[in-house]
């Protein structure tokens, strides 16, 4: 039999081990609640850490514009149709952002190179020095670089000549989609039109133009060196170096 004095210490024993099992547990729910903190801690600064690797993957499609002028609205949008028509594998959105960056960029290189007369007569301008850019590889020039920094995935783009080496030289801007062939291209042509942009099919155009890789990439690497040059005063010269472009 117990006596009062055994009541009084089965209870002690009993609320001592209740309250060992809820500091314990209290413990527990502390430790869990520390891993979770470390955890969330983690996820935070890796997300932190991708977020501009992240933006930079989707900048080409998703946070790049262009100042598109009103009157050239419609002739970019069915430029970007043409573009997406070239095949199946053509991302939409770099339709549209070749279009629009194609349009702004041209408008933007008339009002530098000041153009004036007919294509011939500005050509004498910069000849003469009065007028630093505005010969035919000049614009094809720096067409090439603008849209080159867009990081196109889905189209590749690639220099075009026609009558190469004589005075009726004219140079353009051919896009294609990945992987097809030159002759499947869409020709972005300014200095023909007085700087304003013309688009065609390759092999629809009145003049047959063949590529030139190495010129492209030449005018590539000058482009990474910064080191473009103005003027190589090619029009109106007897004899042209090889190295340069000729004709208009």
């Amino acid at each position: 039999m117990f006596g009062r004095n055994d009541y009084v210490a089965c209870d002690t024993r009993l609320y001592g081990d209740i309250a060992g099992s809820m500091i314990l547990s209290a413990c527990h729910a502390a430790s869990e609640i520390r891993a979770m903190t470390r955890f969330a801690v983690v996820v935070a600064i890796l997300a932190t850490a991708t977020a501009p690797a992240m933006a930079q993957q989707l900048r080409p499609k998703e946070s790049l514009s262009f100042q598109v002028a009103k009157n050239d609205s419609a002739n970019a949008e069915a430029l970007a149709n043409q573009l997406a028509a070239l095949s199946p594998r053509v991302d939409r959105q770099e339709a549209t952002l070749l279009a629009t960056c194609a349009y702004a960029t041209v408008n933007r290189l008339r009002q530098q190179y000041r153009m004036f007369g007919t294509p011939i007569f500005n050509n004498f301008l910069v000849y003469h020095g009065l007028r630093k850019r505005g010969y035919c590889y000049q614009w094809t020039e720096d067409l090439l670089v603008a849209l080159d920094a867009l990081k196109l995935k889905t189209f590749e783009l690639h220099w075009g000549e026609s009558y190469a080496g004589t005075w009726r030289e004219n140079n353009c801007l051919v896009v294609t989609a990945k992987g097809q062939p030159f002759d499947r291209g869409m020709i972005l042509d300014c200095w023909r039109h007085f700087g304003h942009l013309r688009w065609n099919l390759v092999l629809s155009d009145e003049d047959r133009y063949f590529e030139n890789t190495k010129f492209a990439e030449l005018v590539r690497a000058r482009s990474a060196s910064n080191t473009l040059r103005a003027n190589r005063h090619v029009a109106f010269q007897a004899r042209v170096a090889g190295r340069d472009k000729g004709g208009d």
